[in-house]
């Protein structure tokens, strides 16, 4: 499949599925914590999810991307984010850039970088600004562990705050990998659950090389200090004859 057509077929996904979350996450899906690693030159990938909080807070998400070569591998994504807060709706958009410096491999880190940022759908108002440097060791060929420091200055309030995150990855059979993370943004804020830390834990089921489902808890993964239960899926498109991701990684 070209390049052409793998683009065509992602935006077509995108625009049917186009729904989305309050924030724009990294990649690895509806989980906030970024691996290092990223995918193959010329692959595609289509990451959806649907939340939904003890406190009657909704978001869906459709997270298109692909990894183009203009100067080295470099990911894109075009998060799209629908959202209900509080009983007012919102829709997002949040465009990110991520490369990798120092490929990941089994008892030693690998490095990457990602920045972005997210717009007003409605008005094109500039919302944020941010940039992560995700690290990942690989204890083994099933366990990783991220951890992950960044910046994000949040346009609306005019405040900049430091963000953080840590996360480990299980991969405990040949379809089954369990996630746990703690996640946050350090800063001034008049909301103290803002500035609190942020869980999720869930399982993800790849029963093939094209298809995942995750199953995510979450608390206070937007900073309303609520419970969140997530379902999302993860459709790729991978480049003819290449080897599966998850043989190159280590996890699905």
């Amino acid at each position: 499949m070209g390049w052409a057509a793998r683009t065509g077929i992602t935006a077509a996904i995108a625009a049917f599925g186009a729904v989305a979350a309050q924030d724009a996450r990294a990649a690895n899906g509806a989980y906030a914590v970024d691996a290092a690693d990223i995918s193959e030159v010329g692959s595609c990938k289509v990451e959806s999810w649907l939340s939904t909080a003890s406190n009657t807070d909704f978001s869906a998400v459709a997270n298109p991307s692909c990894v183009v070569d203009p100067f080295r591998p470099i990911e894109l994504s075009l998060q799209t984010i629908r959202a209900r807060s509080d009983g007012d709706w919102s829709t997002t958009i949040a465009p990110k850039a991520k490369t990798n410096f120092v490929p990941t491999g089994i008892g030693r880190w690998g490095l990457s970088a990602y920045g972005g940022g997210s717009f007003d759908a409605a008005t094109g108002e500039a919302l944020s600004a941010f940039a992560v440097i995700p690290a990942t060791f690989r204890l083994s060929d099933t366990m990783r562990i991220n951890v992950n420091g960044g910046w994000l200055w949040d346009r609306t309030v005019d405040r900049h705050y430091l963000t953080y995150g840590i996360g480990f990855d299980w991969k405990f059979t040949d379809t089954l990998q369990w996630t746990i993370e703690a996640y946050g943004q350090a800063g001034a804020s008049e909301i103290a659950s803002a500035v609190q830390p942020r869980f999720q834990t869930g399982v993800r089921y790849r029963p093939n090389e094209i298809f995942s489902v995750d199953v995510i808890y979450g608390r206070n993964i937007t900073g309303e200090n609520a419970n969140w239960i997530t379902i999302g899926t993860t459709v790729r498109f991978p480049v003819e004859g290449s080897e599966p991701e998850h043989r190159r990684t280590g996890h699905l």
